[in-house]
């Protein structure tokens, strides 16, 4: 095996049917891909390919059960953008509860800045920041210069109006579930989903909350590896039910991952709740090179990022990057070609 493969980590979960699997303690690993529905040969050209780019992370998992693994699955990665979803699955509970009522406004949570925000600005929703639609172009900590870049100028547009990648708006988020909540949002995904599912190497302190003078709110990044990454995949897959137990509830789910929104703007097809979506006939495809049914939907971060989970073919792909190394990356089309090599060995 190449040197260069060694540091790879191949993590594809398949799953589904009332009787799959759930992984245990750890993930168990098949004597033969063949018997999982994947070709060894079509998946070690997957492998090859990820050799030529800057993976650092690959596992294909079929039914509960790993079929390939490569790599340092136990290395935990920046989750960049992934941090998104995340806080969008923990809102599934309070929403339900009532605790966290969607169409207040930031004017009804008394949700302010420096500077401040206007009257204005004020009207957006919960829901508009979930959807990236509140209309708020305030300075935003953890911002890349091509968000940046992209960014309409402040008082532009109004709340649920425009569609918009905006930091602003996922880190505002935070504040209002930590407010409402009274929970950190690394203890919450500790409590609500990496304790409840097995993740086996999260912890609270691998988050590290992001601070600065462009705004009040704050980003929340934190540190994951690829294999637990793969059981928040399949946990989303499974539509919110973990080995009997319903963590999420399923029509939560189903609403942050329905096309809500337009996702021209990133050269891409479709946007929901802090996930992206495949939506036919946009003018953009989910992933450059890879044809994707729809209903799938990715988590994304920085670099090279992704949990894909595709419900159609029961399938979740985690791709990691290592991008403590400055300028490691890899790009939306070189995923998308790796993915399609993957879907190739499917049988």
């Amino acid at each position: 095996m190449p040197r260069l493969l060694a540091g790879l980590v191949f993590c594809v979960v398949l799953t589904v049917s009332a009787f799959a699997a759930f992984p245990g303690k750890s993930w168990d690993i098949a004597a033969r891909t063949e018997d999982h529905g994947f070709s060894a040969a079509q998946l070690a050209l997957a492998r090859d390919y990820a050799g030529t780019i800057k993976t650092a992370a690959v596992m294909v998992v079929h039914d509960g059960i790993v079929v390939t693994q490569l790599g340092e699955v136990d290395r935990k990665f920046n989750t960049h953008s992934l941090r998104k979803s995340f806080l969008a699955t923990l809102y599934g509970r309070p929403v339900r509860a009532g605790t966290i009522n969607l169409d207040a406004t930031l004017a009804d949570l008394r949700l302010d800045d420096t500077p401040p925000l206007t009257a204005d600005e004020k009207k957006a929703t919960v829901r508009d920041c979930l959807k990236a639609r509140s209309g708020i172009y305030h300075d935003a900590l953890y911002e890349s210069a091509g968000m940046k870049k992209l960014k309409p100028a402040r008082h532009t547009e109004r709340a649920g109006t425009h569609w918009y990648y905006n930091n602003y708006d996922f880190n505002i988020a935070g504040t209002i579930y930590e407010q409402l909540t009274g929970r950190g949002i690394f203890d919450a995904i500790h409590a609500e989903i990496a304790q409840p599912i097995g993740m086996e190497d999260y912890s609270p302190a691998d988050g590290k909350y992001v601070t600065g003078p462009e705004s009040i709110h704050r980003a929340y990044p934190f540190r994951v590896t690829a294999r637990d990454l793969a059981r928040f995949g399949l946990l989303m897959l499974r539509r919110g039910e973990w080995a009997g137990s319903r963590l999420v509830a399923a029509d939560w789910v189903d609403e942050t991952v329905r096309y809500h929104s337009d996702a021209t703007l990133y050269s891409t097809d479709g946007y929901g709740y802090m996930w992206w979506v495949a939506r036919d006939h946009n003018k953009f495809p989910h992933l450059p090179g890879v044809k994707l049914p729809e209903g799938s939907y990715s988590a994304r971060g920085a670099g090279g990022h992704y949990v894909l989970v595709i419900p159609a073919y029961n399938l979740v792909i985690v791709h990691r990057v290592n991008t403590d190394r400055p300028g490691n990356t890899v790009s939306a089309a070189e995923f998308g070609r790796l993915t399609h090599l993957i879907l190739a060995a499917r049988k």
